[in-house]
């Protein structure tokens, strides 16, 4: 399966001044696979060392000497590790966390010897031990679930994904190939983008087993609950992650988890599990100017899943016929289709920048709201998000006049357009911008639409 990831992994491997590398994203992802991948590609023999089987092996990296602990894990392990020819992969790293300081000697001391590190908790060892991360000897790599494009390039329709690549630009698709792209699009949104769901419903199409590893899946995620005990109970981080299908969309409420819990509670749960990345906040900003997360409100927020088809199982989705989804499943007030397009707007990243979320809510006075605010450039975007091929666009009239933009966004079930709008505010104040609207599907490729249309 080919990851976009692997390009910049590519480039980190060739590059002159390579650091150490860590590897950073949700359980079940693909970490471990991408680095395999990468060491059968350029012909690197791999040392994987998994810290959860084998926490003994920290030991050899207590010395502050690269070459001397690698020569006593090369004899631990009974094989040769040249650093020329060798990849060494520390995965699960957060089982060991004081060995993430050590990273520091690879690079000062054994820069030749290509040293990668993962882990599915790794923000928890990040954030709670106390020790001082070699700043400016490692680099860092962001990975999410498997995109849309991808999941075409996977299932064999690389050369659809190719005509929508380039319809962003042209902004002309054909009806025909429309509709086999929201064939698959909403396939995708109820297999999702794990890799391991994915290899098994392209192998046997089998909606049982897909259903069974999602389930299972749910069940890994719920499984680390047990190693959170010592902040939250268990059950209280499961009811918040059941709870997070239910509020997409909408403004996250505390309540709405469970009445009796408290608030604190709630929120140091959710907390977990987004340092996880069992699911990404959406924060909210003022929108007033660059950087987004300059005026942001910690009280009012939103949040999505690590993966929609996660959440189109939790929902109880996940056994309708993708059909269906047009009647059933987008008339959960477009929940998840904000699921998928918030997902994928994380893969927009460079794969060095940990991805960041954005709307805009209207706080006091007449409701509106703008579902994702994004940076194209030096400008800001918003994005209106509508679950059909209709919807009134009240609230983007509004934001684009108080906030003097020129240029939105709508994605939609719609073939990809562009328009001038002049058009007048609920409260009569006349305000023109100009429209590019794009498939739901085409969200990987808003850079590129947003680039032609400047």
């Amino acid at each position: 399966m080919k990851r976009y990831t692997s390009d910049y992994l590519d480039q980190w491997i060739a590059g002159p001044n390579r650091k150490p590398l860590i590897l950073r994203g949700a359980r079940q992802v693909g970490k471990t696979w991408l680095v395999r991948d990468l060491a059968q590609r350029h012909g690197l023999k791999l040392i994987e060392l998994n810290m959860e089987r084998r926490p003994e092996l920290a030991d050899h990296f207590r010395s502050n000497n690269a070459p001397r602990a690698v020569s006593d894990l090369s004899a631990d392990l009974g094989t040769s590790i040249l650093p020329d020819t060798s990849l060494l992969f520390i995965d699960e790293v957060q089982a060991t966390p004081e060995l993430l300081p050590f990273l520091r000697w690879f690079r000062e001391d054994m820069p030749e010897l290509r040293v990668i590190a993962a882990g599915s908790l790794l923000d928890f060892a990040l954030r709670d031990h106390e020790f001082s991360m070699p700043v400016g000897r490692i680099t860092y790599s962001y990975l999410e679930p498997v995109s849309f494009y991808e999941f075409l390039d996977a299932s064999g329709n690389d050369r659809l994904k190719s005509s929508l690549t380039a319809a962003a630009e042209s902004l002309e698709l054909s009806p025909r190939l429309h509709q086999r792209a929201l064939e698959l699009f909403s396939e995708y949104c109820l297999v999702g983008g794990l890799p391991e769901v994915i290899a098994d419903w392209i192998a046997t199409r089998d909606d049982d087993r897909r259903l069974q590893l999602q389930r299972d899946l749910i069940t890994t995620y719920r499984d680390d609950f047990n190693k959170y005990r010592a902040r939250i109970p268990a059950d209280l981080l499961r009811r918040v992650m059941d709870a997070i299908p239910r509020q997409l969309a909408n403004r996250f409420v505390y309540s709405h988890v469970d009445v009796d819990a408290k608030h604190r509670d709630i929120k140091q749960a959710l907390e977990l599990l987004q340092l996880a990345r069992v699911c990404h906040r959406v924060e909210h900003t003022a929108a007033n100017g660059l950087p987004l997360g300059a005026e942001t409100n910690p009280r009012t927020f939103k949040s999505i899943l690590v993966d929609v088809g996660l959440a189109a199982a939790q929902l109880g989705l996940s056994r309708l016929d993708w059909r269906d989804l047009d009647s059933v499943v987008w008339a959960n007030k477009g929940g998840l289709a904000e699921q998928f397009v918030g997902q994928h707007l994380r893969c927009l990243s460079h794969a060095f920048e940990d991805p960041r979320l954005f709307y805009w809510q209207r706080v006091q006075g007449r409701q509106g709201e703008i579902d994702y605010i994004i940076q194209h450039g030096s400008q800001i975007v918003p994005v209106e998000v509508k679950a059909g091929s209709a919807g009134a666009m009240k609230s983007l009239h509004a934001f684009m006049y108080h906030k003097g933009l020129h240029r939105a966004l709508r994605l939609d079930t719609n073939l990809p357009s562009v328009q001038d709008l002049d058009v007048k505010t609920t409260t009569s104040e006349p305000v023109k911008y100009h429209l590019v609207s794009l498939p739901l599907y085409m969200v990987e490729s808003i850079p590129a639409a947003l680039q032609a249309q400047s």
